[in-house]
């Protein structure tokens, strides 16, 4: 786990971090350490404040999946955020190594997923799920690894919805224990961009941010060049 706390962007409504892989967005069980609450102690610690730390949760992020995420550090910011993210104009994307090829340029999968007792996801009939959507572009392949790069705009947000799409439709993701193959590689899954309005200025925000240049990322030229 990273001791620092990298920040993209702060005001004092908003805060946009860098999640690292393996850490959790909030606490659980575990008992482990989430990124909510090294942010709360950032907050609290900087800006000397008393008492709790007021922090909105507005998107997760998976465990093992790292990237770019916002959180709110008012009420009013958190609930402004919250409904651009039901109305889908809160925008991700992703960056993903799949397993396979021949996976076609580009492509866009549609489907329906229920979520089970285990805390995984799978494809079921549209009677019985939920409506699920993304889009894909292939970036890069790497024949030697039989491995292929590909950008993800999310439209949906479903539970585990990128593994399981691309797990169902044949094409894996790389150091997926869950619904691939059982490794220890880590999951190959980054959040490299959000899009929303701010909450109070209504400015239209990007924030970017590459995966790091180690691991399976490291295979592809595109994450060499783009790292920062």
């Amino acid at each position: 786990m990273k001791n620092d706390l990298e920040i993209l962007y702060e005001d004092n409504h908003i805060i946009v971090v860098v999640k690292p892989s393996n850490m959790l967005t909030q606490g659980d069980i575990t008992g482990d350490m989430d990124l909510l609450t090294v942010i709360k102690n950032y907050i609290k610690i900087k800006y000397n404040k008393k008492g709790n730390v007021y922090l909105g949760l507005v998107h997760r992020l998976d465990r093992p999946v790292s990237g770019v995420m916002v959180f709110a550090k008012s009420s009013k910011g958190a609930s402004r955020l919250s409904e651009q993210v039901r109305n889908h104009t809160f925008k991700k994307k992703y960056l993903a190594v799949v397993n396979g090829i021949d996976i076609k340029d580009k492509g866009e999968y549609i489907d329906y997923l229920v979520k089970e007792e285990n805390y995984s996801s799978r494809v079921v009939s549209k009677d019985n799920g939920k409506y699920c959507k993304l889009n894909y572009q292939v970036i890069e392949r790497n024949k030697k690894r039989n491995l292929a790069l590909v950008d993800i705009s999310l439209e949906t947000g479903r539970h585990h919805q990128i593994r399981v799409q691309f797990a169902h439709h044949g094409h894996n993701l790389y150091g997926d224990r869950r619904y691939g193959k059982s490794d220890l590689s880590e999951l190959a899954l980054h959040a490299y961009s959000i899009s929303f309005l701010h909450p109070i200025s209504k400015e239209l925000l990007t924030f970017t941010r590459f995966p790091d240049k180690k691991g399976i990322w490291n295979e592809f030229n595109f994450c060499k060049e783009n790292d920062n």
